[in-house]
């Protein structure tokens, strides 16, 4: 039998439902961008989502924000390891903005100002996993966590939540964004570790 010293609790245990593989959890909001903070107001804010086709869905700043809203409560998961939960945001489904669209397309390129793009699957935008956020917290969401307007795809790791979004574009073949190219994995499911390419 071991010898325990007095007082040894063993390794901490995070509290709550178990975290993904190999994260740890934060109360911070890490700030972690490829390059430069793009600067975009909300009257210069437009989203642009394009099918296979190349038919294009427009909304301006306003029109987005005159859609139904919804008020999501998730946990979000960084590739880099910490998760923070229950983290609070305000946004528009994608379910509504793709209410309505003809498309045969099975994959999505999540494209941002500042040139920053991203690859998932379209099931993975649909039935309430995805939306187009612009507050966090109760407060207008800043521009170093991706305002005025996000992608939020919480299932995923958080780099497929592009930040700085400008618009969607449908494809009927699956396009490797900025990370994919550079060796990330090509879905990104944290509960799978699926860091890097071959994970």
């Amino acid at each position: 039998m071991g010898i325990v010293s007095p007082g040894f609790q063993g390794r901490p245990r995070p509290a709550g439902p178990a975290l993904p593989p190999g994260q740890y959890l934060t109360e911070d909001f890490p700030v972690l961008s490829a390059g430069p903070t793009p600067t975009v107001s909300p009257q210069d804010w437009e989203f642009v989502l394009a099918t296979e086709t190349g038919a294009e869905y427009r909304w301006s700043w306003p029109e987005l924000m005159a859609l139904p809203q919804e008020t999501p409560t998730v946990d979000i998961h960084c590739v880099t390891r910490w998760s923070k939960r229950d983290t609070s945001w305000q946004g528009v489904s994608l379910d509504t903005l793709l209410d309505g669209v003809d498309t045969a397309a099975g994959y999505a390129v999540a494209h941002s100002y500042g040139g920053y793009s991203t690859n998932l699957p379209l099931t993975d935008l649909r039935d309430g996993r995805a939306w187009i956020a612009h507050t966090y917290e109760g407060r207008p969401l800043p521009a170093e966590h991706g305002g005025p307007a996000r992608l939020l795809v919480p299932h995923l790791y958080f780099w497929k939540s592009a930040k700085w979004v400008r618009g969607i574009r449908l494809t009927t073949t699956d396009e490797p964004g900025f990370w994919e190219t550079a060796g990330y994995h090509d879905y990104g499911d944290p509960w799978r570790e699926q860091r890097y390419a071959g994970d």
